[in-house]
């Protein structure tokens, strides 16, 4: 937990920035996601999602990130997140959350998607990952309408319980975060109910909503690389992410390109964009 460190309030001309870096992310994770296919290893979803940064001229906020020695995140199957790219080949069937970000300009994006692999996929896998990107998409509805951190986190939770009831976990180690100037900044973010409704939802917040749901229990380990998170059943993981903003107009999804409104409109939310951007 980040604790009580202050939160970073940005003006709209900032967000403008910022929204710059979530572009090129969302664009990375295109090609990276492209790349997820069956005989690819994770290297290369990591040199995908590279060269875009590369074609901007934006910087990995993940590459050195605490020693961290990869562009993105690729978590294959039990592994939750952290999961670093390497010689692991891709194989039908498989299920795969890559998370990434980027930095132009100082100011960060960070999101992250599923991909299910090849033809031959569980419809269990399916679910999970629809499950997990809908509760997204309401945290990010709540971060809209609502007035505090923690109405995010319930509204996740009320989706995933009122769809699927106890069959899939929400992991609790793992949390969203305040984003900016730096990738990891307060307030934490959880993607279930809280007693305490944390800090207030006002312009200039900046936040990375990213539920991450398991099909068996929310315990979990790090592997002996000190960065992958594995379920300690085995169980199969989800993770989905955007970066999102409140500006002096409303809201705006920092790392998808249409603002969220693919997602947010069919919850009654129109994203307004950022003036200046």
């Amino acid at each position: 937990m980040l604790g009580r460190r202050k939160i970073q309030l940005k003006s709209d001309a900032e967000l403008a920035a910022m929204a710059r870096a979530g572009v090129v992310t969302s664009r990375a994770l295109d090609a990276a996601v492209a790349a997820a296919v069956p005989g690819a290893t994770t290297a290369d979803l990591d040199r995908a999602f590279r060269a875009v940064l590369d074609e901007y001229g934006a910087e990995s906020n993940f590459l050195g990130y605490y020693g961290y020695p990869a562009t993105v995140c690729t978590s294959v199957n039990e592994e939750v997140v952290h999961g670093i790219p390497g010689e692991r080949e891709l194989r039908d069937g498989d299920i795969v959350s890559i998370d990434g970000g980027a930095v132009v300009a100082g100011w960060h994006g960070d999101s992250a998607r599923t991909v299910l692999v090849g033809e031959s996929q569980d419809p269990a896998d399916q679910e999970l990952s629809d499950v997990t990107r809908a509760a997204m998409w309401r945290g990010i509805a709540a971060m809209a309408t609502g007035t505090h951190v923690g109405d995010i986190g319930l509204a996740v939770e009320n989706h995933v319980r009122g769809t699927v009831g106890g069959r899939l976990g929400i992991l609790e180690d793992y949390v969203g975060h305040g984003i900016g100037t730096e990738m990891h900044m307060a307030p934490d973010v959880p993607n279930f109910a809280i007693k305490h409704r944390g800090p207030k939802l006002v312009p200039g917040t900046a936040l990375a909503v990213e539920p991450m749901l398991v099909r068996g229990g929310i315990e979990t380990s790090v592997l002996a690389d000190d960065w992958t998170v594995v379920t300690v059943d085995g169980s199969r993981a989800s993770q989905w992410e955007h970066s999102v903003c409140l500006h002096s107009r409303g809201v705006w999804v920092l790392t998808a390109e249409d603002g969220g409104a693919s997602g947010l409109e069919p919850l009654g939310i129109h994203p307004v964009p950022i003036p200046g951007s």
